[in-house]
């Protein structure tokens, strides 16, 4: 849903430049998949926190849990929060009574459901997502008079601004921010959040982990170009009359649904299909964090305290951690109507806390040195320095000339509308959050270092952990510690990609081993279903 809603925004107000992120998103897939994939796969753990334990203690494993746990509800607050502000520009539904219901449905069929459930409802809603991206793309292009059009008047407007190779870090989206802070911010959703790593983790065989995130790759392209090409579409519509300005929608992230009801008000049903395209965004998204929340809950925090629950009370206490996660969700959707723009948010959001618990996998699985003590000093100094530029970020925004807004113009409403405002604006406040302090001379600690691009927040957190944590480790004993060589990023790990050529010389006994074996080398994958009906099917399936 912040997909569905942000960046067609983001490409009205500042430009086409957000497309960089296609290379950003190579480099993130070909990360998880060659540096942390292979670690977790072979150790066939259920949640990503279970390794940190494997790797340095308890202690660690009990800080990256509780800052998931925090990162995860403040992040589904917003997504929570994101489409029920769209149903309620587009259809003036209720917006409470929309957040309330979004909560309850999820946390609804998350009690009831499991993995399975979340994949599969994934799998139905990204083509509902696309689809409502390609009726506004068609629609907005047959309006318009064909796609060269539309490019031109993004081209007179300066929207078409991909080369932006300035170096400075304080300049929101150029070239290197969405490249180096992009891949670290993607990363650490990709690499190790719990709810993306939990997906490729239940593939059969590490070869078919490393194809799905190939494939996903296609599908991250195919999205953004959709949403580019939507923005691009919103600009072209109001590239004279733009309705924020003109005060006809309270928030810039309500111009897709405003175009939506725009171009296809003649269209039954089409408004509809864009809103099930927000909405299906984001209950896959709640769900599966809800579910990822409740696991880790679980697994972490609960069954290494209370050795001697039965099963019946721990699925009782895990349905009821659903419903409590469901509720702080609901509660954090109200916190999130605060936050100003949604995208950069959620990426704040994800850059803060992610960035500190991407240093910790990476000092774990890449330093061989790293030692328990530095890694919870690094994590606390990653975490501290991250809060620190985010929460000053939130406080004293960036000025225009930092952030870079396109000029949005309104001198053609008073074409549609007997209202002549003449004024063109070039600076609107970018966050419009309520808790920015006004009217403060500027510092130049908030010129420089509250200005860094929001796309850098995880960057820092990264390098701060990673670095302090390895110079805590050093002093204290790290090159003595005798490590299992599981748990760390192995020569032989890169060099199995090659394997599928050593198969050649087997061609001819390929007979010789049994074929529904399926070459599975995932030790938490089981071909035999063990939830049979009856005692009877239970006993034999164990027995086989």
């Amino acid at each position: 849903a912040v997909t569905v809603l942000g960046t067609p925004t983001e490409v009205y107000r500042f430009g086409a430049i957000f497309s960089i992120f296609a290379i950003t998103y190579f480099f993130v897939v070909a990360i998880s998949a060659e540096v942390f994939l292979p670690v977790f796969y072979k150790l066939g753990i259920t949640s990503t926190y279970e390794y940190l334990e494997l790797r340095f203690n308890k202690c660690v494993r009990l800080c990256g849990t509780v800052l998931f746990i925090v990162q995860t509800i403040l992040y589904t607050g917003i997504v929570i929060y994101a489409p029920a502000l769209a149903l309620n520009q587009v259809t003036g539904f209720d917006l409470w009574g929309a957040v309330v219901a979004t909560g309850v449905v999820c946390t609804f069929y998350c009690t009831l459901g499991g993995l399975k459930a979340v994949i599969w409802t994934d799998v139905f809603q990204v083509g509902i997502m696309v689809a409502g991206f390609a009726s506004v793309i068609i629609r907005a292009v047959v309006i318009q008079g064909g796609i060269s059009n539309i490019l031109n008047d993004c081209y007179n407007g300066g929207r078409l601004n991909f080369w932006n190779f300035d170096p400075n870090p304080l300049q929101r989206h150029t070239f290197w921010t969405i490249i180096i802070g992009g891949t670290f911010t993607w990363t650490s959703i990709y690499g190790v959040n719990q709810s993306q790593v939990q997906r490729y983790i239940s593939c059969k065989s590490r070869f078919q982990a490393k194809m799905s995130l190939y494939i996903n790759l296609l599908g991250l392209w195919a999205i953004l170009v959709c949403s580019v090409l939507c923005g691009l579409a919103l600009y072209s519509r109001y590239h004279d009359c733009d309705p924020w300005t003109a005060k006809k929608v309270s928030a810039p992230d309500q111009l897709m649904p405003y175009l939506v009801l725009d171009i296809l008000q003649d269209f039954p049903g089409l408004p509809g299909l864009f809103v099930a395209c927000a909405y299906s965004g984001t209950l896959s998204t709640v769900s599966s964090s809800i579910n990822a929340l409740a696991a880790v809950t679980v697994e972490d925090l609960i069954k290494p305290h209370f050795r001697s629950l039965s099963e019946r009370s721990l699925s009782w206490i895990s349905q009821g951690m659903s419903v409590l996660f469901g509720v702080l969700c609901i509660g954090m959707a109200a916190l999130a109507s605060l936050m100003g723009a949604l995208l950069q948010a959620a990426l704040s959001i994800f850059g803060m806390v992610g960035g500190p618990l991407l240093g910790l996998f990476a000092l774990g699985i890449l330093v061989p040195f790293a030692n328990s003590i530095g890694a919870i000093v690094g994590l606390m100094a990653g975490f501290a320095v991250s809060l620190w530029v985010g929460i000053g970020a939130q406080l004293y925004p960036p000025l225009p000339e930092r952030t870079m807004p396109l000029i949005l113009e309104t001198y053609g409403c008073n074409s549609t509308h007997n209202v002549t405002n003449w004024v063109t604006t070039t600076e609107m406040p970018f966050s419009t959050s309520a808790f920015q302090v006004h009217s403060v001379e500027r510092t130049p600690l908030m010129d420089n270092w509250y200005s860094l691009s929001y796309l850098y927040f995880s960057t820092l957190g990264t390098l701060v952990t990673v670095f302090i944590g390895m110079l805590i480790s050093l002093p204290t004993g790290g090159r003595k510690q005798n490590l299992d060589r599981r748990f760390l990023l192995t020569k032989e790990d890169f060099l199995s990609n090659f394997d599928i050529f050593k198969k050649k010389e087997h061609i001819l006994n390929y007979k010789s081993h049994p074929v529904e074996d399926g070459g599975t080398d995932n030790p938490a994958f089981n071909h035999i279903e063990l939830n049979f009906p009856d005692q009877s099917g239970k006993m034999s399936g164990t027995r086989l």
